[in-house]
């Protein structure tokens, strides 16, 4: 549906994107991070048509966005992070502008309106001017804007902003609800956002794209977590096995003097390339065939903001984060 190849944008002598490439199929929602300045804005910019690349070219739906910016615009939704929407206007009219720009007419038109207004929940300010609304109605009147004509590509950046816990969960399930038919790119310094509707991470760094991965790729550690009775001077059982590279007794893992059933809390860190349910599979017998009892065997969960830090810290590959980590 979308594909990008060797996207590059310069502001005089800054390089601000530099030879970006992926591509999104539909149905897919993807998580586009960065820190402020890593060049996000400028990607969405020449993915929407509204800034032409120096170098690199955009296919949507096989249409080269060069050469059918209008066409492909009229497919496409866009909601900025700073919407330029007109403060005298009021809702209805500006909805009713936003669809004259799509090509949107007749009895389509009136029903498309009519569509989003009911997605978005604005109904109740219709009739209200744009400099009236909150920070929150402000961001669904944008969100609607950008749905308007069923787009094939949406691209979301901060959908959320403004949104109280409730707006939100209606957000993500409106998000889903349009990625069934269309390809969606979401940019957004809220992890959980990225957690909750993304199956996949482009992340950028200084103009480049330092990982392009799906998210339970990188959520996916090299490593075990253990809760038995095996004691520490025995952990040579397990330190033994085919795959493990080491076992690791936890900080946390302090049983008391006499207790009955002493726990012991391990990190067994694993080869990449290993079976990780098939490993979990060969400890588990190794302790009950050794009589110890177990608790817990799971492989580790990291959460997308520590892998984050990490991979903007220094330049690392999806496997280097894991090992890292």
């Amino acid at each position: 549906m979308l594909e990008v190849s060797q996207l590059s944008r310069r502001y005089g002598e800054y390089l601000a994107v530099d030879s970006v490439s992926f591509s999104i199929s539909k149905g897919e929602i993807v998580g586009l991070l960065g820190h402020n300045g890593a060049g996000k804005t400028t990607i969405m910019k020449m993915l929407s048509g509204f800034l032409e690349p120096d170098h690199g070219k955009v296919m949507v739906d096989g249409l080269d966005l060069a050469q059918h910016t209008k066409k492909i615009q009229h497919s496409l939704g866009y909601l900025p992070e700073n919407l330029p929407v007109y403060p005298e206007m009021t809702v209805a009219d500006y909805l009713d502008y936003a669809a004259d720009l799509k090509g949107l007419a007749g009895n389509h038109k009136r029903e498309e309106i009519k569509r989003v207004i009911g997605a978005t929940d604005i109904g109740a300010k219709l009739n209200a001017t744009i400099a009236t609304l909150s920070r929150g109605f402000k961001q669904r009147v944008g969100v609607a804007q950008a749905i308007l004509g069923r787009p094939k590509v949406l691209i979301l950046d901060e959908p959320s902003n403004g949104l109280d816990p409730e707006q939100t969960l209606q957000m993500r399930a409106l998000i889903r609800e349009i990625a069934r038919d269309a390809t969606v790119i979401l940019s957004t310094h809220i992890m959980q956002e990225v957690e909750a509707l993304c199956s996949r991470v482009l992340l950028v760094r200084s103009g480049q794209l330092a990982v392009d991965a799906k998210l339970s790729e990188l959520c996916q550690s090299n490593r075990i977590l253990l809760d038995t009775s095996l004691p520490s001077a025995d952990k040579e059982l397990l330190a033994q096995l085919t795959d493990v590279l080491s076992v690791e007794l936890l900080p946390s893992s302090t049983p008391s003097a006499g207790d009955p059933s002493p726990c012991f809390r391990y990190a067994i860190a694993i080869a990449p390339e290993a079976n990780q349910r098939a490993l979990c599979a060969r400890i588990a017998k190794k302790l009950v065939n050794a009589n110890h009892q177990l608790w817990q065997l799971t492989p580790e969960q990291r959460d997308l903001e520590t892998l984050f830090k990490a991979a903007n810290t220094r330049q690392q590959s999806v496997q280097e984060v894991n090992r890292a980590a």
